[in-house]
């Protein structure tokens, strides 16, 4: 059934498909926060109906979803013995969650209705400040549009982003905890500021904020610099959060092995990009 995005989506608040001042100034008011502290929030950008729908959706595929568990330090790199003990890059924590993948949302149902939404890409582009031919919605069908699931016992521990930008959209938050915690702009492409991280894992810095995201919330945020985590969850009811991906070049598609890890699945578009890849390579 087709869904009708005006219920959906708070237009009258966010006018992301008019022209004029009011979307200028809205854009204008998200960039100066994104440049300031990596993180912007739009309050309500869905409607009741539309949380409702879109919980109702992931509720209905949550038995899809493929759980991972890892043990990363905040930068997803392998252990450096050579570092002293005391380094962030030694700090391992154990990550755990489920991804419902992209292919469980379908045309027209509540999510992609969101993502489809006119002027959504857009707005998401001009808010960034991202140049067009550098702004792409990523071609992977199993990850342009995903469900972030998570219980009690699940895991979000500090990290930066591999990533430039994330933009999200809660859904659903568990029964307590589920704060999403960051500490702005922590480290600059010239300055690690390995020291300051230190704090911010052993719980010493100053420097962190704390949201409480609603359902229905949107938001955009710089997390390769910006180091963060959720709060541990407690209870019975998953925390959903939506992903929406846009990536830097067109028709990109995520690697096998990543793709596997993520989803427990692959389709022959990854493996057809990974011969394609091969191939460049050897000429």
């Amino acid at each position: 059934m087709a869904h009708n995005p005006q219920k959906m989506i708070n237009l009258c608040r966010y006018p992301i498909a008019s022209t004029g001042k009011d979307r200028d100034d809205l854009i204008a008011q998200i960039s100066a926060e994104l440049n300031q502290h990596g993180c912007a929030v739009l309050k309500n950008f869905l409607t009741p109906e539309g949380i409702a729908a879109c919980i109702h959706e992931a509720d209905n595929v949550a038995a899809h979803g493929h759980h991972s568990y890892s043990r990363t330090n905040p930068y997803f790199t392998a252990e450096d013995t050579s570092l002293n003990a005391d380094d962030p890059r030694r700090k391992f924590y154990e990550r755990s969650n489920a991804f419902i993948s992209a292919d469980n949302f379908l045309e027209q149902a509540p999510l992609r209705t969101v993502y489809d939404c006119k002027g959504f890409d857009a707005f998401i582009r001009d808010c960034l400040q991202i140049p067009e031919d550098r702004f792409f919605r990523y071609a992977d069908p199993l990850a342009d549009v995903i469900v972030n699931m998570a219980t009690e016992g699940n895991g979000f521990p500090w990290h930066f982003d591999t990533n430039n930008f994330t933009v999200t959209l809660a859904l659903q938050n568990a029964d307590e905890g589920g704060d999403f915690e960051y500490a702005p702009m922590i480290r600059t492409p010239e300055c690690e500021n390995f020291e300051e991280v230190s704090k911010v894992l052993s719980g010493t810095s100053k420097r962190v904020v704390s949201l409480k995201l609603e359902p229905g919330d949107l938001q955009l945020f710089k997390g390769r610099y910006s180091l963060h985590r959720v709060t541990p969850l407690r209870g019975n009811t998953p925390r959903y959060v939506a992903i929406f991906s846009y990536v830097e070049e067109p028709s990109m598609v995520g690697n096998v092995e990543r793709t596997m890890q993520l989803y427990g699945k692959t389709l022959p578009i990854h493996h057809q990009q990974a011969s394609l890849r091969d191939d460049t390579l050897i000429d």
